[in-house]
């Protein structure tokens, strides 16, 4: 308990620091109003990550000191999550690191992590592919492109107050929970500490988003969720790796999906930015207030409206998960039925056909 109280307060005066002291400095704040993306008309700092790291920094220390054996082990994680949080945080900085860099980054980061920790996918538990998983030609670019892929989908999901940061807390909080079960002291110990310092950067994030977590921000969370759960199952055979899998599905579904609608659909680079994220349509189709005032302190209200549909709708996977957690077959089949539910809720959106009771309307 000391080190998520340590890693909380270390996130909160950092974040603090941050916000206070970023006014008027132009290299901390995100200038960049009007893209499509954007749900702002004020300039934020977006180095919200910087407060994220220092606290696991400080809380590692805290674990090193008080289990040595647990600390030095976080530490070895923190080493691969430096790299991918510095490509985001080089990107915050100066706002020109191209994307293609930030993938690679992020793609020598879970390479450190597969061979400095053994955070490898050996298993799926699926027959026919288990046995050709012991093959490093096969194992390393699965593991590599799957936590690559989540660190991305992490970083696509942070379009709200709250969003991205609270997804990835109900996901720690899972590992952690499932952590506790198999004995599995030290993914325990890191997922507290990452459950610390989001809470603390909370403060300052939702609801009215005084911070953001920018890509480095993004990057590093999103790298210790998948890093986190590829070493929970990789060390602990009673965990299913689907349990993993539908941990992570709103923001890798999230990602797929919006891939194929820009590549099929529309026609254009899968890369490119779009206003068309379930995340977007929500702000624009069911909270319907949007089209009043457009001043800075209601737009953040609006802004902070959004997030939670799409709390709820990750615990529609992360709390199965957890109850479900060595419980390959049925958790197989709640991966497919939450991908029919997102594709559902979306083309019902996009349709404007949303449900009434989704639709958020102001009381006047």
């Amino acid at each position: 308990m000391l080190i998520v109280i340590v890693s909380f307060l270390v996130s909160l005066l950092a974040t603090t620091l941050i916000v206070h002291f970023s006014r008027g400095r132009r290299v901390l704040l995100d200038h960049e109003l009007g893209g499509v993306q954007k749900i702002h008309l004020r300039p934020v700092p977006r180095v919200g990550g910087i407060g994220i790291f220092a606290a696991m920094l400080v809380a590692t220390g805290v674990a090193w000191w008080r289990e040595p054996s647990v600390g030095r082990w976080v530490a070895l994680l923190l080493l691969p999550a430096a790299v991918a949080f510095g490509g985001g945080l080089i990107e915050d900085f100066t706002k020109r690191f191209a994307a293609l860099w930030r993938l690679l980054l992020t793609l020598v980061s879970a390479t450190i992590g597969y061979f400095l920790l053994d955070a490898v996918i050996a298993r799926i538990d699926l027959p026919l592919a288990d046995p050709w998983l012991k093959y490093l030609w096969l194992s390393l670019p699965l593991t590599v492109l799957a936590v690559a892929g989540i660190v991305n989908a992490v970083n696509l999901i942070d379009g709200f107050n709250g969003l991205a940061s609270v997804v990835a807390l109900f996901t720690l909080l899972s590992l952690a929970y499932v952590a506790f079960h198999v004995r599995d002291v030290y993914v325990l110990t890191a997922a507290l500490i990452m459950v610390g310092a989001i809470a603390g950067f909370l403060v300052w994030n939702y609801p009215h988003g005084l911070i953001f977590l920018g890509d480095g921000g993004a990057y590093l969370i999103g790298f210790m969720m998948a890093e986190l759960a590829v070493l929970l199952v990789a060390r602990n055979p009673d965990v299913s790796p689907w349990y993993a899998a539908l941990l992570m599905i709103y923001p890798m579904f999230e990602t797929v999906f919006s891939m194929y609608r820009r590549k099929f659909v529309r026609g254009v680079a899968t890369g490119m930015p779009d206003g068309v994220h379930l995340h977007m349509l929500i702000f624009k189709r069911l909270v319907r207030w949007t089209i009043g005032r457009q001043d800075a302190r209601e737009l953040a209200r609006q802004n902070s409206l959004t997030s939670p549909y799409l709390w709820f709708l990750s615990l529609m996977a992360v709390i199965p998960a957890t109850l479900l957690w060595r419980h390959t077959e049925a958790l197989i089949g709640l991966c497919g039925a939450f991908i029919v539910s997102y594709v559902w809720l979306y083309v019902q959106i996009v349709r404007f056909r949303a449900p009434r009771w989704l639709v958020f309307r102001k009381h006047r």
